[in-house]
């Protein structure tokens, strides 16, 4: 089932959203060669606490913290610890808060210091994959007709897209229908229809898109250890535009100071 939201739903969830990404900002400031994950991860739960919301991964299925920081050749789903950023890494960091009943997930893939010119370019095109399927996600069009805007785009630049890993609905819950691949055919999968609300999530490698999962239960890095990246938003099916619920710009004024 399918659930379509009210205006007034969608508005509950632009709150949570926007909270989300003022704690990925808040994270921000504090990337930096030498800091450990876990001292991310605290500040991060502070953070939303303060705000009167709950982190939305910790606890779920028994993950341990409030976000998932993936460093490097981990894909997603990273546990915070002990493992301090080096410069020249790349990490991962995935938010998700529940307030007022509703939920918010975005994701934003940072650079720690000085990284390559080939891993720079991995970020920007999968940054740039997640707003062209935005762009697609639209009434009317079909679920297949995001994933394969994705697809294209990544590929068409030598990049692998995963398959084992996809995007979701969400509302009252993190996890709801449908699933939105990063890959598949145009014309294919669930109609979109106004009201409905989905986090669509690249996750873009730059080898293999094959990856394996670690012994832990949660960690997923890429099979030939080459780097991933990953962005998020949620947005809510509109006519002839997606409403973006949460934002990159209170990031993007963090990184520019």
């Amino acid at each position: 089932m399918i659930y379509l939201k009210t205006d007034e739903e969608i508005e509950l969830m632009r709150t949570a959203n926007l909270l989300v990404s003022a704690t990925l900002a808040e994270v921000a400031k504090h990337i930096q060669p030498g800091v450990t994950t876990l001292h991310l991860d605290k500040i991060a739960e502070k953070f939303i606490r303060d705000h009167g919301a709950v982190p939305l991964f910790k606890g779920y299925k028994g993950f341990p913290n409030a976000l998932c920081i993936s460093i490097n050749n981990v894909v997603v789903h990273g546990i915070p610890s002990a493992d301090e950023l080096q410069s020249g890494d790349i990490v991962s960091v995935d938010c998700g808060v529940k307030k007022n009943g509703y939920c918010g997930d975005s994701a934003y893939t940072f650079e720690v210091g000085e990284v390559s010119p080939e891993i720079k370019k991995l970020l920007q095109t999968t940054k740039e994959a997640l707003y062209v399927g935005i762009g697609n996600a639209v009434e009317g069009k079909r679920i297949g007709d995001v994933a394969h805007a994705i697809q294209v785009y990544c590929e068409s630049r030598g990049y692998s897209v995963v398959r084992e890993l996809v995007g979701h609905g969400i509302g009252r819950d993190m996890h709801e229908k449908p699933e939105v691949p990063n890959y598949g055919k145009k014309g294919h999968g669930a109609l979109l229809k106004n009201g409905m609300c989905i986090a669509i999530e690249p996750m873009i490698n730059l080898g293999t898109k094959n990856v394996r999962f670690e012994k832990d239960g949660w960690t997923v890095r890429t099979r030939d250890k080459k780097p991933s990246a990953h962005f998020e938003h949620t947005v809510a099916i509109r006519s002839g535009k997606a409403d973006i619920l949460s934002t990159f710009e209170l990031i993007d004024q963090v990184l520019l100071n």
